[in-house]
């Protein structure tokens, strides 16, 4: 029986493995278990965007990744085989501005060697059975390659064992949803004979009645061809030919003579998907987190994306109350802030006008919004922000307390911190994701408060708070950075995952003291009172 576990990992997909990597860098100890013999050389998720990117490279495994990836630079857009203009990327203020893509099997490669270096290495050909808790601890049982039966005592358990759940099914949490009619999707690894401009990162999209296919080149494996099509005969589910898959991407892109060859390892896959989230994300000592915890159709690619940041959202919180840095609350808010992600992607994701599968006419209004939607930067820059996953929040979240004071603009608690320009208190230019840190909160102020009355009362708010939190003062380099932050009176105390926990003034330190009793004692307290409200005693 291993008893020094203090996070035990089920399931080592890219999920489980940012997991791992995520509770390591805040020294837990962690062990995983996976029932397969090895990393899966099939390929399946291909694509990680900007915001995904940025919690890996908090990590420290984002340039490791960018380094075996192709950073997608542009998409060029054909509707019924006429070009109708392009997507471009790298706008957005980020250390990772654009979405990178690479094989899954290569992401769980290099995410195992990254936790292989902390000293934790999986352990394969492992099968959860059963498991039973108390108010301390985690009673695994898992059965071994040879038949041989262990128990595994952890202080809790992470299951990130995929859409047919273990451990989900062991503690009879419901995961309801809905298959997705009419719709099927067909994909491939393949090298085609088209005559278009060939070049890293740059990819195609084909729109046509009844389908669309998403074309964009993967290192070592030619172009993922991508075709989300209507479903005649629903009781089909024999793996598509290569002849399919060539005669959906030809019809799409009207070239007749297409020819398609396979790569290595030769992969055809036809899938159909439901949308389904589990009825709830923890039962005590266990939670659950990716497939396990959520799962749709791959519309926009971003599965994998939102099981990686609730792996980000979820180590720090349940590593901060373990140790007693934390309210239970804290550890809580992971379930309503992970499956409200879940369920605006699946929302999102419905209404994609790159991958529905509309009928003549509708088809061909698209043609023309597109068309005319793709000539203006401002489209173009709103549709690389809901890609990017940027504007993914918490804004309902408990934790998320207060606004910016200007009308319009400026930022919400709940909201991604901006990775703006700005100039830190050593006046040094950094951007703004170089003052957090996944080891700490972060309390952001301007400088013109540094040294002084206002700025030392807000460090005597902090006076007593057992989780670490660094105060960074800073000003905006620029507008840009300046309209995004708000109002330079306020101050941001922002998570560790590098969302905003409370927004306030500068001279309500009552406001910040009080959220800090409330959710980083350890013990649960008063809530801080709303910026606008009387603040009450704590």
């Amino acid at each position: 029986m291993r008893q020094d576990i203090e996070v035990l990992v089920v399931g080592a997909g890219p999920v489980g493995l940012t997991m791992a990597i995520a509770l390591r860098r805040l020294g837990m100890r962690v062990a995983v278990v996976d029932r397969a013999a090895g990393t899966n050389r099939e390929p399946r998720a291909d694509v990680i965007f900007p915001r995904a990117g940025e919690a890996l490279g908090s990590l420290g495994v984002g340039e490791t990744i960018r380094r075996n990836a192709y950073e997608m630079a542009s998409g060029t857009v054909f509707s019924s085989g006429r070009r109708i203009g392009k997507l471009t990327s790298g706008r957005l203020a980020s250390n990772y501005p654009r979405a990178m893509t690479i094989e899954q099997h290569n992401i769980e490669r290099l995410l195992a060697e990254e936790l292989a270096g902390l000293g934790v290495t999986v352990d394969r050909r492992t099968r959860v059975t059963d498991l039973e808790q108390d108010d301390d601890q985690v009673r695994v049982t898992v059965k071994r390659a040879q038949g041989a039966v262990e128990r595994i005592t952890a202080a809790w358990v992470i299951a990130c064992d995929g859409v047919r759940s273990t451990v989900r099914e062991l503690l009879g949490i419901g995961f309801p949803g809905a298959e997705r009619p009419n719709m099927q999707v067909v994909q491939g690894n393949v090298i085609p004979s088209w005559p278009l401009p060939e070049k890293p990162g740059d990819g195609y999209f084909f729109l046509s009645p009844h389908r669309s296919v998403i074309a964009f080149p993967t290192p070592g494996c030619g172009y993922r061809v991508f075709c989300v099509r209507d479903d005649p005969d629903p009781q089909f589910n024999d793996p598509p030919t290569l002849r399919e898959l060539r005669d959906l991407v030809a019809g799409a892109a009207r070239m007749p003579d297409l020819d398609l060859v396979l790569t290595e390892p030769v992969w055809l896959s036809r899938a159909r998907f439901a949308d389904r989230i589990a009825t709830r994300l923890r039962a005590g000592r266990v939670l659950l987190a990716g497939d396990a915890a959520h799962t749709w159709a791959p519309l926009g690619g971003h599965g994998m994306n939102v099981g990686m940041l609730g792996a980000y959202n979820l180590a720090w919180k349940l590593a901060a109350v373990h140790r007693g840095q934390a309210a239970d609350p804290v550890l809580d808010s992971y379930d309503l802030e992970q499956r409200a992600l879940a369920a605006s992607v699946i929302r999102d994701m419905r209404v994609s006008p790159m991958e529905m599968k509309l009928s003549p006419v509708p088809h061909q209004l698209r043609g023309l919004l597109l068309r005319t939607m793709l000539t203006f930067d401002a489209m173009q820059r709103r549709t690389e922000w809901m890609m990017s996953d940027f504007g993914r929040h918490h804004r309902r979240s408990p934790l998320s307390h207060g606004r910016s004071r200007w009308p319009i603009g400026g930022i919400r608690a709940g909201d991604r911190v901006p990775d703006v320009k700005v100039v830190s208190r050593r006046g040094r230019p950094v951007r703004l994701h170089e003052l957090l840190s996944y080891d700490r909160w972060t309390l952001l102020h301007h400088l013109r408060f540094a040294g002084t009355d206002a700025g030392d009362t807000l460090r005597l708010a902090l006076v007593g708070c057992p989780a670490p939190i660094a105060v960074e003062p800073f000003a905006a380099a620029d507008r840009e950075a300046a309209g995004s932050l708000g109002d330079a009176q306020d101050l941001l105390l922002v998570r560790p995952d590098g969302h905003v926990g409370l927004v306030c003034p500068m001279n309500r330190p009552e406001v910040l003291r009080a959220y800090v009793r409330r959710y980083l004692s350890g013990a649960e307290a008063e809530a801080p009172a709303r910026v606008g409200e009387r603040a009450r005693s704590v």
